[in-house]
């Protein structure tokens, strides 16, 4: 099985790249946005590679990192989620974006993906949420009152500033960032206004 490849840029196609290692050109089937940070044409380029062997053909898929191409895999996993689907989600989010959507149950940035519905992104931010803080830096406390606030579990005053916050405008996801920093620095017991306060202030820096 290739894991990886080092060569020179022979070629681009639409959705793939050919890479020159000795004087064998392997095609490699990469997302856009893969695509668009490998060098030129005729530069030299590392790639992680995914080996897909069937009955009748031997696809590669390349990557940037390993951690990329462990999402690949990893996305993969959920029902739905062919490498079709896996390329277009990591060729729309940076893998530490779709760490922190899927830690953060932030289904409507997953879904800005071509090709992923509401209901596959919801598959894939619930399928996949124990195991996206292994590639996050997203704070685990922030993690945390996104799960309550998703399960309806967070004091009300919390869930409230929240609330708000969305009204506002602002994403839920952010938001909750916001009043997560705001209840850590007011303590337990802050009311709504006081969280609201100190989310905008939040949102401000």
């Amino acid at each position: 099985m290739i894991g990886k490849l080092k060569g020179v840029i022979d070629s681009y196609g639409e959705d793939n790249v050919v890479v020159d290692v000795n004087g064998v050109g392997y095609l490699v089937h990469c997302s856009a946005r893969t695509l668009q940070e490998l060098p030129r044409v005729g530069e030299p380029a590392t790639l992680s590679i995914e080996t897909y062997v069937r009955e009748d053909q031997i696809k590669l898929f390349g990557f940037l990192t390993d951690v990329e191409r462990e999402w690949f895999r990893l996305l993969q996993t959920v029902q739905g989620v062919g490498a079709k689907v896996a390329l277009s989600v990591l060729g729309t989010l940076k893998p530490a974006d779709l760490a922190s959507a899927i830690a953060m149950r932030d289904k409507a940035m997953v879904a800005r993906t071509p090709g992923v519905g509401p209901k596959v992104a919801e598959r894939i931010v619930t399928e996949l949420k124990d195991k996206a803080p292994a590639y996050t830096d997203v704070d685990p406390a922030l993690i945390r009152l996104s799960g309550a606030l998703d399960e309806k579990r967070a004091p009300q005053p919390v869930s409230d500033a929240v609330s708000a916050l969305v009204n506002l405008g602002y994403a839920q996801a952010q938001a909750a960032a916001a009043i997560a920093a705001a209840a850590r620095s007011a303590g337990g017991g802050a009311e709504t206004t006081t969280l609201i306060r100190l989310g905008l202030r939040e949102l401000a820096k």
